[in-house]
């Protein structure tokens, strides 16, 4: 009985000692608590570009000039055969110009992050590219974050971007019609 039992407990350390045992988390699973924002060189951060600004200029000038010259003849060896003469002229003028400009730009880019400085910040670089119908429009953006300005969806305002440059060109059809001519450009050359 004795050796039934040995055999029992001996069969049943070879089928536990066969388990394996394995974790829930894996080291490529995502933690609960783990923040997911950008940190490391690599890591991508997404950019909502919301820029606007308004520009107002307005300029006035005016003059008024006024030159009066009177001579008395006899006054002075040299003037005392010379008649009589006065001079007198006058200039007014004003002119007043006005400019105003709204531009709106409103735009999501996901960038990488290039660089991490010393202090943290994270110095970003995206660009993206939609082609459409013979349009091809292209936004690039560079740019540098503090993380503490990254929100925990891993996404940033582009008014929180230091040394932010971002560029938005197109090409395309619709492009090449909005451009001057050449005969427009020879007429305002001209005049």
């Amino acid at each position: 009985m004795m050796a039934r039992g040995y055999a029992l407990m001996l069969a049943m350390l070879l089928i536990a000692s066969s388990a394996i045992a394995d974790s829930l988390w894996t080291p490529t699973s995502t933690s609960l608590c783990l923040d997911a924002k950008a940190k490391r060189v690599g890591d991508v951060v997404t950019i909502l570009i919301v820029e606007s600004s308004v520009s107002v200029q307005k300029a006035s000038t005016g003059f008024d000039k006024k030159l009066s010259h009177k001579n008395d003849a006899g006054i002075g060896t040299l003037l005392k055969n010379l008649p009589e003469f006065q001079v007198s002229s006058s200039q007014k003028g004003s002119a007043s110009g006005a400019t105003s400009r709204t531009s709106n730009f409103t735009a999501r880019i996901t960038a990488t992050v290039v660089k991490v400085l010393a202090n943290g910040n994270l110095v970003l670089e995206g660009k993206r590219t939609v082609s459409t119908n013979k349009e091809r429009q292209e936004i690039t953006l560079t740019g540098m974050v503090r993380q503490q300005d990254i929100a925990p969806d891993n996404t940033v305002l582009s008014t929180y971007l230091a040394d932010a440059e971002i560029k938005s060109t197109g090409k395309g059809p619709i492009g090449d019609r909005q451009k001057e001519g050449i005969l427009s450009k020879l007429i305002k050359f001209l005049f």
